[in-house]
């Protein structure tokens, strides 16, 4: 089909046809997919006729060049007016070179190599058929108990923004009608689906409009202004109704005041879930309300194509509604040139040479290198040498399971362990390597054997951590400390007295005290992909500096839960002057700070911050207004550092937060090297949601930090005229 007539196309087609367009199947359902058939457990239970498979609109989960050309091959053989399939699989941080998890990548602080990581991850799809990824997820959070904070980049909404836009980039370019080797991207979940309750996966969101407008719909927004071209509705509740039935948060918030104009696709199941949310009492008033809603697309349920004809008929929809929907699907398969050529990027050939290639793993190892966050480093016990005698010990020495969650197409066996990246490097005489424990279970044979390892060693790298499993979707935990076997293995070893190193694998914060204070050295690694034990052993031993800062805060303990750091004052500050021994905000039994804030991270070098000023006391909104540091490497190591601007509103019409992170500088210095930092300050930064959900700066007086960290800073301050 050559430039397609669209609304010429639409008015061709039955309602059946336009109503199946809205349904996405996983790819077992359809002809020429290697899984056809294999329809078991809820999927059997849908009951899809082969004739709504012959219009369904998209696929779920269907990859591999042969693959996806064979389905859609034989779909364009049955479907009448030729509309070709779109396919769509969540790829969040790598097809099959597995980049570190979100939240990993947001400690690199480094957009353009988030864009990169995109840029790649879209490459390997697209020449593998994937016509749509499921990323990026950018709901902010504050819990970590919730197991999906590993797929955002963090607490902070400015920050969140700024890689919303640089993923959307990456993984669309400029031009996705001519350029193959990218992928439409759908932002996700709206919204505010990381502030669930108690922590809990798919668990009511309560907070007030304002909050909403003010942390946790700016990352959406940064997206949708990129030119995504796709939102996926959350599971959760807001303000007592389910996002997916939700109008006020789709009609109003998405399409009115967003400007959103591309297709709006559900999650997995949820139009039929508005009926154990308890505001739809069955399958036929689910599809109404979603529709109603705004939502194009029903992911794997069946409300719409068993119900919306007879909702139509019975008139209590109309069927523009539909046709709305039909046509931005339409819309964004012409965009993608799926009617010129229903292939697109598909190439078995291309497919071998692109996929996991040598400059894919590359890119990967670098992004995980400055993913990594130094959290303590006492006596300079890290980088190591290779002429030391090492024990690597603990369930993730040898251990491929450190892709993470949503590493879909991702091979452990391709993964570079932690044990393959030291030995690579190493006298293989001067390293031994035990087990110690698994992860949730320690013998007193592998503890035994850990021990006498540590103790014929100079040092001990002990690699603790999560299984996989115990994070991501599903994967929320009321307990964040490491499991007791760890615990008690580290335990073990310490009483060797030998130096211990602890490299992390987490897909969350941590409950650290366990270790903390006892552990010589702590490196957070996440989840750092497939090269993640080649970039650690780079950092282990030196090779590279490292320079990640942490995007969400550690807490002490979940008894602090939520804490982060653009949190409001109270009437009964702890650190005021005047604050009273007992009655002011505080836990007995904890400090109100988190163990490890927001932007903290360590370096092999140090920075030292000094003479900070400002271009003027008052500031002009129509001129603005800078500040300029300066930062000096006065160690021995070249490294990067992460220069972060603070705000502070000090009085508001409502409260404000302490601090507020408004713009940040990737530098790197030589030893002895100084630059000069300008930051410039618009008075459109300064701008705040009011009790009325005005957005407007107020005059008055304003703190501004600048620091390495949300808490190491130097300040000054302005007026607002």
């Amino acid at each position: 089909m050559q430039d397609v007539n669209l609304t010429e196309l639409l008015s061709k087609m039955t309602l059946d046809e336009k109503i199946a367009q809205l349904t996405q199947l996983a790819t077992p359902f359809f002809k020429g997919s290697k899984d056809q058939g294999e329809i078991t457990g809820p999927m059997k239970e849908m009951g899809i006729t082969q004739k709504v498979i012959e219009n369904a609109g998209s696929v779920l989960g269907a990859s591999g060049a042969q693959q996806t050309k064979s389905i859609q091959e034989e779909h364009l053989k049955n479907n009448r007016l030729g509309i070709p399939l779109l396919f769509m699989s969540d790829i969040v941080h790598g097809y099959e070179t597995i980049f570190p998890i979100p939240l990993a990548m947001g400690c690199s602080w480094d957009l353009s190599l988030a864009e990169k990581s995109a840029e790649i991850a879209a490459k390997e799809a697209a020449v593998s058929g994937v016509h749509v990824t499921f990323a990026p997820m950018v709901d902010l959070v504050r819990d970590p108990r919730w197991g999906r904070v590993m797929e955002t980049t963090g607490e902070d909404p400015y920050l969140n923004g700024e890689f919303s836009k640089a993923q959307v980039k990456g993984f669309q370019g400029s031009n996705l009608t001519k350029d193959f080797n990218r992928v439409a991207a759908c932002v996700k979940h709206f919204a505010a689906y990381g502030a669930p309750e108690g922590g809990r996966d798919y668990n009511t969101v309560n907070m007030s409009e304002r909050e909403m407008y003010e942390q946790y719909l700016p990352a959406y927004k940064a997206a949708i202004d990129a030119g995504v071209e796709m939102v996926m509705s959350a599971f959760n509740t807001v303000d007592g109704i389910p996002a997916t039935g939700s109008k006020y948060l789709m009609r109003k918030i998405l399409r009115k005041e967003m400007e959103f104009e591309g297709i709006l696709i559900s999650d997995w199941g949820a139009v039929k879930e508005l009926i154990p949310h308890g505001v739809a009492e069955d399958e036929a008033e689910a599809a109404f309300k979603a529709l109603e809603a705004g939502i194009d697309i029903e992911m794997m349920t069946t409300c719409y194509v068993d119900h919306l004809k007879e909702q139509i008929e019975m008139r209590n929809l109309t069927e523009s509604l539909v046709d709305e929907a039909v046509l931005r699907i339409l819309k964004l398969k012409k965009k993608l040139g799926l009617f010129e050529n229903p292939y697109r990027g598909a190439d078995e050939r291309l497919e071998n040479e692109v996929v996991m290639s040598a400059e894919h793993r590359a890119a990967s190892r670098e992004l995980a290198t400055k993913s990594l966050v130094l959290l303590k480093n006492e006596k300079n016990v890290l980088p190591l040498n290779h002429h030391q005698k090492i024990s690597l010990i603990g369930p993730f020495a040898d251990n491929g399971d450190i892709l993470g969650a949503w590493s879909w197409k991702g091979s452990r066996e391709d993964a570079v362990t932690l044990k393959e990246g030291i030995s690579q490097g190493m006298d293989h005489s001067l390293l031994t390597i035990a087990k110690g424990s698994n992860i949730q279970s320690i013998s007193e044979e592998d503890a035994a054997e850990a021990v006498q390892a540590a103790k014929n060693s100079d040092v001990v790298i002990l690699a603790l951590g999560e299984d996989s499993e115990m994070s991501g979707e599903a994967g929320s935990r009321t307990n964040i400390k490491l499991p007791q076997a760890q615990l008690d293995l580290f335990a073990k070893i310490k009483e060797t007295g030998k130096p211990i190193v602890v490299v992390l694998f987490n897909g969350r914060p941590l409950d650290l005290t366990d270790i903390h204070d006892q552990a010589d050295a702590i490196l957070e690694a996440w989840y750092p992909g497939t090269e993640g034990g080649a970039a650690i052993t780079d950092v282990l031993f030196g090779k590279e500096n490292p320079s990640g800062k942490l995007t969400m805060s550690f807490p002490y303990s979940a008894g602090q839960i939520p804490v982060y750091y653009n949190h409001f004052n109270t009437g009964r500050p702890k650190d005021a002057p005047d604050a009273q021994e007992r009655y002011a905000s505080q836990y007995l039994d904890s400090p109100n700070k988190p163990l490890y804030p927001f932007g903290f991270g360590l370096s092999y070098t140090n920075f030292l911050y000094k003479n900070i000023q400002q271009s003027a006391e008052n500031m002009d909104p129509e001129e603005g207004i800078s500040f300029t540091i300066e930062v000096t490497n006065n160690g021995k190591m070249a490294g990067e550092e992460v220069v972060q601007f603070y705000i502070q509103d000090v009085t508001g019409e409502v409260v404000r937060p302490l601090k507020e992170l408004k713009d940040f500088r990737k530098i790197f210095l030589n030893p002895g090297e100084t630059k000069e930092v300008l930051f410039n300050l618009r008075e459109e930064q300064l701008r705040y949601y009011h009790s009325d959900l005005s957005l407007k700066s107020d005059k008055g007086k304003f703190n501004v930090f600048i620091g390495s960290s949300s808490e190491d800073v130097l300040s000054l301050s302005f007026q607002l005229l």
